[in-house]
């Protein structure tokens, strides 16, 4: 099943790789931005490092910069790019009028040259978010007091809304990132990483820097600004290294804060470790910053603003009981460092990727600190809000992300596989194995369905594309005449046979075809009843 939606060429450029996207590779940003806070704009650069991947003179490259940003000039090994043009939101950079003879140098694969360096100047006034973290860009808002409380949100709108870049989630900057943030004295700015610098202005303002060591995500680059302060603690983890926790709020919550965090942070890690293996980030820190929106999983400086409450906002998703013993935003937002910032999708089609396995680290949260019928209880309660509206996979190359139910129903899904490989072990080592084998690159989705089939030794294609590429509920219809049971799936992709275990503790093979076994005595009188753990429907029919 397909999205009927109709697609523009703007959303091509957007989303795919073409031929001026495609020869190049960011090897580091260094962002510079200055908001002006009363007027809702702001100015700056990104230098954007890169270097070349396909052989051959190059002569034209995308940079992308939403509407109704603008760039002023291009600098490229200190000289000024002439002529570079505009198509809607993607810019073109024309190296053609670029002496590469006098400058020594070629836009060639296995020059010399390691990393070219080109500076994008830019200035406007950038898309204001509508009801962030989903409907995004920047939030210029105020705290409690009054005064300025700002920051971004722009996943799946992407960081071109803000500033220049290659705009498209399968390149990441394989050095890192340097953001530079200046800010009126009175204001703090935080980003993501380590702070590198504070320096005082000649206009009287700060210039905060801060440095990623490690790859990261276009969207995940993030300043916030405001009345900030900071405190700090550390964990030592599995590798037994000291992984420093930072936490920045505003300065009326630190209380607050402090006994949230502290509650909350460590067991968290504790268990995804367990789960997923070390913290992919050790060099850039874990840190929570507070937000005026309810989070989003900005690497190693995580979005927080659920109001110092358990659950999602005082509610459990789950109504289960088990989403109320714990914050929702600390748990959810740090398993993306996981599943999303070190592992992550190429195309947003496959986000499910992201949020469903996050969405099933908050059960594995629940099964290390109260056990696993705890989690199956999460798990099952969660099913409740799939709509199954459209597949959890979107359309490629047009940067379009499949049905909200990646979070719910992709939970629901990796939990019905884990039934199916019937090994707790083998399964945690499959998401051991997935952030060990993948660290810090990006993948497709049948990258990450072939590496579970292949480490479970059971074929789960059949499983993946039911449940990510229909909207349809795999249908188990059975039927017995005397002392035999029938059994069959409906409602199934061809050559769908997943194996089912009974409540009774009893496994059926069923396909397509009704197969027929002895009735198990515990089943005669009212039928197969499946183990809830799997998302399936029943069916009786004569």
């Amino acid at each position: 099943m397909q999205d009927k939606q109709k697609f523009s060429r703007q959303d091509s450029l957007r989303g795919s790789l073409n031929s001026k996207r495609s020869w190049w590779n960011v090897v580091h940003y260094n962002l510079h931005v200055t908001p002006d806070i009363s007027q809702k704009t702001i100015r700056g650069w990104n230098q954007i490092g890169f270097d070349v991947l396909s052989g051959g003179p190059k002569k034209v490259m995308q940079i992308d910069l939403q509407q109704p940003m603008l760039i002023d000039s291009i600098i490229f090994n200190n000289k000024k790019i002439k002529p570079f043009k505009r198509d809607g939101n993607a810019w073109y950079v024309d190296f053609g009028s670029y002496d590469f003879v006098a400058a020594r140098t070629a836009l060639d694969k296995g020059h010399p040259v390691k990393m070219y360096s080109m500076k994008v100047y830019f200035h406007g006034k950038p898309r204001e978010a509508v009801n962030p973290p989903w409907d995004g860009g920047w939030i210029w808002t105020k705290d409690e007091k009054g005064r300025p409380w700002i920051t971004v949100a722009c996943q799946g709108l992407g960081a071109s809304v803000w500033y220049p870049c290659k705009d498209h989630q399968s390149d990441e900057p394989d050095q890192g990132a340097l953001i530079q943030v200046k800010v009126p004295k009175s204001l703090v700015a935080v980003s993501n990483g380590r702070q590198y610098s504070k320096d005082d202005q000649l206009d009287g303002s700060m210039l905060y820097t801060w440095q990623v060591k490690n790859p990261i995500n276009n969207y995940n680059i993030v300043p916030y600004i405001g009345h900030y302060v900071h405190f700090s603690d550390s964990y030592i983890g599995e590798t037994e290294k000291n992984l420093s926790l930072d936490y920045w709020v505003l300065d009326y919550n630190l209380e607050k804060a402090k006994k949230q965090f502290g509650r909350d942070v460590k067991p968290m890690l504790k268990a995804f470790e367990h789960w997923f293996g070390p913290y992919p980030f050790y060099e850039d820190g874990f840190k929570l910053v507070e937000s005026s929106h309810l989070g989003m999983e900005h690497q190693s400086a995580t979005a927080y603003g659920n109001h110092y409450m358990d659950g999602y906002l005082g509610s459990d998703l789950s109504g289960s009981g088990w989403g109320m013993k714990w914050d929702y935003i600390i748990v959810h937002e740090a398993g993306h460092e996981w599943f999303g910032n070190n592992i992550t999708t190429n195309d947003i089609a496959d986000m499910w990727v992201h949020e469903g396995f996050t969405m099933y680290s908050e059960p594995l949260f629940i099964e290390y600190h109260w056990g696993k019928e705890a989690a199956n209880e999460y798990v099952q309660g969660i099913r409740l809000n799939i709509d199954n509206d459209k597949p959890l996979i979107g359309p490629y190359g047009v940067n379009q992300e499949g049905s909200g139910d990646m979070y719910n129903k992709g939970a629901n899904m990796l939990h019905t596989i884990r039934q199916v490989i019937n090994n707790d072990t083998v399964f945690r080592n499959i998401l051991r194995g997935l952030n060990k084998d993948f660290y810090h690159q990006t993948v497709d989705s049948k990258t990450v369905e072939e590496y579970f089939t292949q480490k479970a030794g059971i074929d789960l294609s059949k499983i993946f594309d039911q449940y990510l590429r229909t909207v349809k509920i795999p249908v188990l219809e059975y039927k017995i005449t005397g002392d035999r049971l029938s059994t069959r799936w409906t409602n199934v992709v061809p050559g769908f046979a997943m194996q089912v275990k009974l409540t009774t503790g009893d496994w059926i093979y069923p396909t397509e075809s009704w197969k027929a076994i002895p009735v198990p005595a515990a089943v005669k009188a009212k039928g197969p009843e499946p183990d809830k753990n799997f998302y399936i429907t029943v069916q009786k029919t004569n």
